[in-house]
């Protein structure tokens, strides 16, 4: 028998759905049926894709694939355990360590994904004595593995290292650790961290200094090492944590730092010790994006080439992308901002029948009246696609009264 109605304890559910519904903000999920690419097939319809995280085009590289294969001919799909207790394979060892010598770390460790990473990490490091120090745009994953640690939570105002220090100094003279966390490129608007200022306020006050470089692993810094690198801020960051599910094209998280860092994660992150470790065949690729990264700098160069060009573009044909008000983009993430929910969902929609694929995002995403469609550039687009995109962009936006 096949039960297909909400029960009477779960009406409320319905009730929520149906206000999304009437605030024009509810979404239904998107299928793609073919590879993650620049063009790609969206429920049955071929698109432009504006919406993708792979910047460097690495989920359908000939050595990515080949090393997925090889390693799954050679070690099986899965690797039947936790790490550990019988999970961690020899494989796994080796993409921590080309991480931790990309990274120019002591040590690193894999997580099943970003959020995990953030999460498990700074709940595991931290405790209900101690207090987090957090920009107000980070991460959902600091958030809640902030809320998870139970330390106490202050934040500052985005991008504001002296509103930091304000919030550090007031804590200084209590008991307990201090951390203090950014994202180094924001996720919804682009925006990079200010390190080397917070890096200077967390040494002032002792702070453990974290910062979350998923959206800048392989797009900033020498061969895609990150902020860190990009500001030459090595040494005085205690824990970064990345992403393999972006630029590197597959699927992961991990965090870089100290031995004992590491080794204290091996017995305390609780998403590592309760979830199965990576495939075999995962790992494999993941070596081999690093690879790439070291021998093939030019696909960043492209990637910048095609941010430059975009950005420049949507400004040029009137587009609001940020800036005054709103954080302004420096790297290839570049919202196209329209303010209420229900227009950018509509414009998202619109822009789909027309061949371009260009997520809405809407509260609690982004705040209310910061409603946006996010465009990424990959490596990978060219310059036709874009001039389309574009072509696209302007006449729908002009059709829905969001550019004149």
């Amino acid at each position: 028998m096949t039960i297909t109605s909400t029960r009477p304890q779960l009406s409320y559910l319905s009730d929520q759905l149906n206000q999304l519904k009437n605030k024009g903000t509810y979404f239904k999920l998107r299928v793609l049926e073919d590879e993650q690419d620049p063009v790609c097939t969206f429920d049955g319809k071929k698109v432009i894709n504006l919406a993708s995280n792979n910047y460097l085009g690495l989920t359908t590289h000939p050595k990515l694939r080949e090393a997925a294969l090889e390693a799954t001919r050679k070690y099986g799909v899965g690797s039947g355990a936790v790490r550990t207790i019988a999970g961690t394979m020899k494989i796994h060892m080796e993409l921590e360590e080309k991480i931790a010598r990309f990274k120019n770390v002591e040590a690193c460790v894999v997580f099943q994904s970003g959020f995990a990473a953030n999460a498990g990490t700074v709940s595991a490091i931290l405790g209900k004595e101690d207090f987090i120090i957090s920009d107000e745009l980070n991460h959902a994953s600091i958030i809640d593995g902030a809320r998870l640690s139970r330390a106490k939570i202050l934040v500052f105002r985005h991008k504001d290292p002296a509103h930091a220090e304000e919030q550090l100094a007031s804590v200084k003279d209590q008991p307990g650790r201090k951390l203090l966390i950014t994202d180094g490129v924001f996720s919804m608007d682009g925006d990079i961290g200010p390190l080397p200022a917070l890096c200077d306020v967390a040494e002032k006050y002792g702070a453990i200094m974290m910062v979350d470089d998923a959206h800048a692993s392989g797009v900033l810094g020498r061969n895609g090492r990150g902020t860190i690198d990009h500001f030459n801020v090595h040494g005085r960051v205690d824990v970064q944590v990345g992403t393999l599910s972006k630029a590197i094209g597959a699927l992961g998280g991990y965090v870089c730092g100290s031995r004992d860092l590491i080794e204290f994660l091996y017995h305390r992150a609780r998403p590592f010790l309760f979830s199965t470790s990576h495939p075999p065949s995962v790992a494999a690729t993941c070596i081999a994006a690093f690879e790439v990264l070291e021998q093939k700098p030019e696909r960043i160069e492209n990637l910048w080439e095609n941010t430059r060009f975009f950005k420049k573009e949507l400004g040029r044909l009137g587009f609001n992308i940020g800036g005054v008000n709103t954080p302004a983009s420096e790297t290839p993430i570049t919202p196209i901002i329209v303010g209420e929910g229900r227009l950018a969902m509509e414009f998202s929609r619109e822009l789909f029948k027309e061949g371009v694929l260009g997520t809405g995002i809407a509260f609690p995403t982004v705040p209310e009246g910061k409603a946006r469609i996010r465009t990424i550039m990959t490596a990978t687009h060219t310059h036709e696609q874009l001039e389309k995109a574009l072509e696209t962009l302007q006449r729908v936006g002009k059709k829905m009264g969001i550019v004149s």
